[in-house]
């Protein structure tokens, strides 16, 4: 199975709001284009906030992950975030997600990344299945959110 990571760039941003309108209709997360977009926008055109890569297999584009960086004492230097990681219904139990693991695990030790973090529902056990296997365990402490409105 040929499965590659490959950055998405500005011309991809149509196809990514299809796969994260998508992966929120999967998921329950509210879908709003219009605040989607100038985010993606900005994350598309500075490296500095993080990266959106397209998800490949066998050429076809299978889905997306986003990563988001942040900067922190307790692990010594830079973190990414996996904002968002969405497999294709159709390309779901090929092991496309676990190959997209290992290419974030790749690429953030090129960057010289010091921790990956990430977000998962509690219903969903499959996801969270694979990333145990991947090294990803339970929090040791509980991540809180304040949502600021515009």
């Amino acid at each position: 199975m040929d499965v590659t990571c490959v950055p998405a760039t500005t011309d991809d941003a149509d196809i990514l709001v299809e796969m994260i309108r998508q992966y929120y209709e999967f998921d329950g997360i509210p879908f709003n284009e219009k605040t989607l977009r100038p985010a993606l926008d900005r994350l598309l055109h500075d490296d500095s906030l993080g990266r959106a890569c397209l998800i490949r297999q066998e050429g076809e584009v299978a889905g997306y992950f986003i990563l988001t960086f942040d900067y922190s004492l307790e692990f010594a230097g830079r973190e990414v975030f996996i904002d968002e990681l969405f497999v294709k219904q159709m390309h779901r139990g090929r092991g496309v997600g676990a190959r997209a693991l290992e290419c974030i695990e790749k690429e953030c030790r090129a960057m010289g990344i010091r921790a990956i973090h990430l977000g998962v529902e509690v219903e969903n056990v499959k996801a969270q299945s694979v990333y145990r296997k991947f090294g990803f365990g339970p929090p040791e402490r509980y991540l809180l959110t304040k949502v600021l409105a515009p």
